[in-house]
């Protein structure tokens, strides 16, 4: 079993020093993209083994779950059982807590030990527990260097952390059980969801130069975090920011809206070689329309905030569409190449404002829809999460550059030629996705991130055993 290293050596302050040295600057031009590998246009290498027969790849991007929040007990998984020291959980002096704090009106009680705990002994999994904190500086913190360790002292939830749910009842882990969980999979960018689905589509973080003081952090000189904000000190929008197309809060003032990004999508990449994709979003016709249901989430749709997508674009009509045209495709056999999934709130299992059990139900439904389709032969399904959500994990990420990977999520591949009833150990982040359809149809990447990463072959029969 993958093991990784007790050195994780993360001062915040990499996030202002030297690793700031070597980024590129807001106000510079992108960097070409890397080229396509020889490995990657090699149909025989290991990492090109990617079913020929794979026409169809629909991705289903949920929201705010760490591994053992969810996976901690799967079989053969790198789960709660592993976790020895990292569980316990210390205060800002390092002091381990003698039981987990609570915050005032908790439903889980002050006397629980310093350690996981099942939520479900106090919350049901159909009913939703407080949100918790998930930014950009803050995961950074719990991280502790790798310990793991300050998940409870830095959130705004404490010791709810490291609350887990039973995996045997949850809908979706008999489809994992049948076909492959990847126990080693890592959400792309340190923090939130508004970072994290710009790394699925884009593998790098959106820039906001000259944006307004009141949204930059303030880190002293060691990197410790004076004052949080949504934009870094050198203009990278990194937590929640909106985008100045539509749909956006009508109470944003427009100063505080994330300029078009011009740098390539894997949309982008796509339509160069026409190959059809769309990014399907729960609730999407109404957002546009000017009634957003009370749950949009307009910062969970990264490609309006691309200059390619922008209002008025062919572009954003013909590939941002509404989950209900999903649905319809799948039923009736008219999938593209390529589907991003996003379902509306109360539907993506969002701590706060869903609740487990409904998200997981619509996701059952959506599986259906595509197994009930002709294209079904054909399909890979991938369910993963787009970051951890202030939830404990007790593994480590690994260290890759300034922005990431962060915390651990469970990720399903579902498909007629998905290896069964796996557990696939290998080391992936969400540029991983990108890797496999870029591998699938000879895309060049879009970063470094994406260039390196694995690309989820070993999850299928026809990849080489490695």
């Amino acid at each position: 079993m993958h093991r990784h290293p007790r050195q994780w050596l993360f001062p915040l302050a990499c996030a202002l020093t030297s690793l700031v040295l070597t980024a590129c600057r807001p106000d510079e031009p992108a960097a070409p993209a890397p080229s396509l590998s020889a490995e990657r246009l090699n149909p025989d290498a290991p990492a090109a083994r990617i079913p020929a027969r794979l026409q169809h790849l629909v991705v289903i991007y949920l929201e705010n779950r760490s591994f053992d929040n969810l996976y901690g007990e799967f079989a053969g998984a790198d789960g709660l059982s592993n976790a020895a020291a990292t569980s316990t959980q210390v205060d800002a002096t390092g002091t381990a807590f003698a039981t987990l704090p609570q915050v005032s009106g908790s439903p889980f009680p002050a006397t629980l030990p310093n350690a996981p705990f099942p939520i479900e002994d106090y919350v049901a999994a159909n009913l939703r527990i407080r949100d918790l904190v998930h930014r950009f500086y803050q995961e950074q913190q719990q991280i502790d260097g790798g310990r793991m360790d300050k998940f409870a002292d830095v959130s705004d939830a404490k010791g709810e952390v490291m609350g887990f749910y039973h995996t045997g009842p949850l809908p979706l882990a008999a489809e994992a059980a049948n076909y492959t969980l990847c126990d080693n999979f890592f959400h792309a960018a340190f923090g939130g969801s508004f970072l994290n689905h710009i790394w699925l589509i884009a593998a790098r973080t959106p820039v906001f130069p000259n944006a307004p003081s009141a949204l930059v952090a303030q880190l002293g000189s060691d990197g410790s975090l004076i004052k949080d904000g949504a934009v870094t000190p050198d203009g990278y929008a990194v937590n929640t920011s909106f985008t100045v197309n539509q749909p956006h809060p009508a109470s944003v003032p427009a100063a505080n809206l994330v300029p078009n990004q011009t740098f390539a999508t894997i949309g982008d990449r796509l339509s160069e070689h026409h190959v059809s994709w769309a990014w399907y979003s729960g609730g999407w016709d109404d957002a546009l329309a000017g009634h957003a249901d009370p749950l949009f989430q307009f910062h969970h749709q990264p490609f309006a905030y691309f200059a390619n997508y922008a209002d008025g674009t062919a572009a954003k009509a013909e590939h941002l569409r509404d989950e209900s045209e999903f649905i319809a495709a799948a039923q009736d056999g008219k999938l593209p190449a390529v589907s991003f999934v996003k379902p509306l709130g109360p539907q993506n299992e969002h701590p706060g404002y869903a609740d487990l059990l409904t998200g997981e139900s619509h996701v059952v439904d959506l599986i259906k829809a595509v197994r009930n389709g002709s294209d079904w032969p054909t399909t890979a399904i991938i369910i993963t999460y787009d970051e951890h959500g202030g939830f404990w994990d007790h593994v480590p990420p690994p260290i890759v550059d300034r922005w990431g990977p962060g915390i651990r999520v469970p990720t399903l591949v579902i498909s007629p030629f998905a290896k069964r009833n796996f557990v696939d150990h290998h080391r992936y982040d969400t540029t991983s996705i990108l890797a496999l359809i870029e591998s699938r149809w000879r895309l060049a990447p879009l970063s470094d991130r994406d260039a390196a990463a694995e690309n989820m072959a070993n999850a299928f029969e026809s990849a080489r055993d490695r």
